[in-house]
């Protein structure tokens, strides 16, 4: 069974175990998948409304990005835990001789780089929900708009746990110039999307002042 097929009780259940996954990876990426849900709720409840039809297009085209943004983030919330198998088995690798210490090396590199590639992928996913939260703000229901607010915390939450998980990764890397590499994508995204969140959230916040 998938962990997204399991119900909230045995995910949480077994998020609280000594289980290896799911973990801080696969936590963000369904934290990332209910903001951007919430932020879809806010379109699915303005949409058809006469009071927005003037913005009725762009609604049901957020609601759509807003889909597949769900989607690839429950997606991820398994990518993540496949992958950081192979490395969990790398670290019991032999290393007796030199040539298992360079084998066990070899594996280990590889499984790193492998291992970031989901949080990275939630990171990227969770940056576009941000910003559709940011038209969700603008253009849907009023009834609603403390969803986009709390919609977009719980994304710009999944964004910065990714990032950790990116981080915890980059930081046993032996090649430490794409180590590197990794490290700058993934704070551009942190240092604009994070800005950009607590900017909507403010927003929604003053307006329900």
């Amino acid at each position: 069974m998938k962990i997204t097929e399991q119900s909230c009780e045995a995910f949480v259940e077994v998020l609280a175990s000594k289980e290896p996954v799911p973990g801080g990876g696969g936590a963000s990426a369904l934290v990332g998948a209910v903001g951007a849900a919430l932020g879809h709720m806010v379109g699915s409840l303005t949409a058809g409304k006469k009071k927005y039809a003037d913005v009725q297009d762009d609604i049901l085209q957020l609601n759509a990005k807003s889909d597949s943004f769900e989607k690839d983030l429950l997606a991820l919330v398994d990518r993540d835990a496949e992958t950081f198998a192979p490395l969990s088995r790398a670290y019991g690798l032999p290393k007796e001789t030199s040539e298992q210490q360079a084998e066990k090396a070899r594996v280990m590199e590889k499984c790193l780089r492998e291992c970031c590639e989901a949080p990275l992928a939630i990171m990227e996913k969770c940056c576009e929900a941000i910003a559709a939260h940011a038209e969700y703000a603008q253009k849907g229901t009023a009834i609603a708009i403390s969803d986009v607010g709390v919609g977009v915390i719980f994304c710009k939450a999944a964004l910065m746990g990714a990032s950790l998980n990116v981080r915890i990764n980059t930081k046993a890397m032996s090649d430490r110039d794409y180590a590197e590499t990794l490290n700058q994508k993934a704070a551009a995204m942190l240092n604009e999307y994070t800005a950009r969140a607590d900017a909507i959230y403010e927003d929604v916040a003053a307006r329900l002042k």
